[in-house]
């Protein structure tokens, strides 16, 4: 199983971001992740900058693999252009680009005032925005007129070698089963073999399949805690309220309903090379391929540190 690094887009300044990258390629860290949002989940976290302005700037710090964790191409954004700076990055980065996709949360795309759609509107959407984006991978002009979406003589000119691969997120089964039939490669962000297995039985095969988790390194456990707590507690919020709240407060709101118990159940706390062993034991045995670790709070340094000397 190959291990990255998580770019925390809602928590980390530009330069702050760029500076983990080059320490866990330095590290050795096999691939990068990286958050894509208009708003961070609360104030706390405080951060939310232009994901594609951030994956630019990584081509000229890194050359490990970079892939969007999620990107939603299906209302903030016109599937045509983020066709366009997928296509970007995916020169920038000589091929080293994977676009991941997802149906994204009303966090980041109620912004323009559309109705947010019910979650099988929403993957209707994400279907019909990758074979747009496809097609204008593909060259030439593009006329598309389809349910959602509406490509008059678009044609992208600056496109890799290889169109970027499309990975997809999804957790429920009709997800699930788009993700199998569609996707190149599949997202997930809980060490569940049944959602694993269900991936390659619905098409999926042996593509790739990545996932991901936090961990916050703080000098104790408590004061990690105590971090994570803070700064993530919308890690605890359940069911589909992630994806219908509509602003940072709501998300403060709701998880005041979290305990610090809860945080520290859900993410990896503490100096303890333990704490993450198990949380890459649970990853590994679910047969995932892929996991990348995201660092909560100040002492992203110190994670990487860690990882450098007992894992990678």
């Amino acid at each position: 199983m190959r291990i990255g690094y998580f770019l925390s887009c809602e928590e980390y300044t530009p330069a702050q971001l760029i500076e983990q990258a080059r320490l866990a390629q330095d590290a050795g860290f096999q691939g990068l992740w990286i958050s894509d949002h208009y708003h961070p989940w609360n104030d706390e976290q405080g951060q939310s900058p232009f994901v594609w302005s951030i994956i630019g700037a990584l081509s000229r710090v890194v050359t490990i693999p970079i892939t969007t964790a999620v990107t939603c191409p299906i209302q903030r954004i016109h599937p045509a252009i983020v066709a366009q700076a997928a296509a970007t990055s995916a020169v920038l980065h000589d091929g080293r680009f994977v676009l991941g996709v997802g149906t994204g949360e009303a966090l980041n795309e109620h912004i323009t005032g559309e109705r947010w759609p019910s979650a099988a509107e929403r993957l209707e959407m994400l279907e019909e925005s990758i074979e747009v984006m496809r097609k204008l991978w593909d060259g030439g002009f593009v006329n598309h007129r389809g349910q959602y979406y509406t490509v008059e003589q678009a044609q992208v000119y600056t496109r890799p070698q290889t169109p970027p691969s499309v990975y997809v997120s999804a957790f429920g089964p009709k997800a699930l089963d788009l993700a199998g039939r569609i996707a190149d490669g599949y997202i997930l962000t809980m060490p569940d073999g049944d959602l694993v297995r269900g991936f390659r039985e619905a098409g999926g095969g042996d593509k790739p399949v990545q996932g991901g988790f936090k961990a916050s390194w703080a000098p104790t456990k408590e004061e990690a805690v105590a971090t994570a707590h803070r700064l993530w507690a919308n890690s605890g919020v359940p069911g589909e309220l992630s994806q219908v709240l509509p602003s940072p407060k709501h998300f403060e709101q709701v998880s005041q309903l979290v305990t610090p118990e809860q945080t520290a159940k859900a993410i990896a706390c503490g100096p303890d090379p333990a704490a993450q062993a198990s949380y890459l034991r649970q990853y590994e045995e679910a047969g995932f391929d892929e996991v990348y670790v995201a660092n909560i709070g100040p002492h992203y340094a110190e994670l990487i540190d860690l990882y450098r000397k007992e894992f990678l």
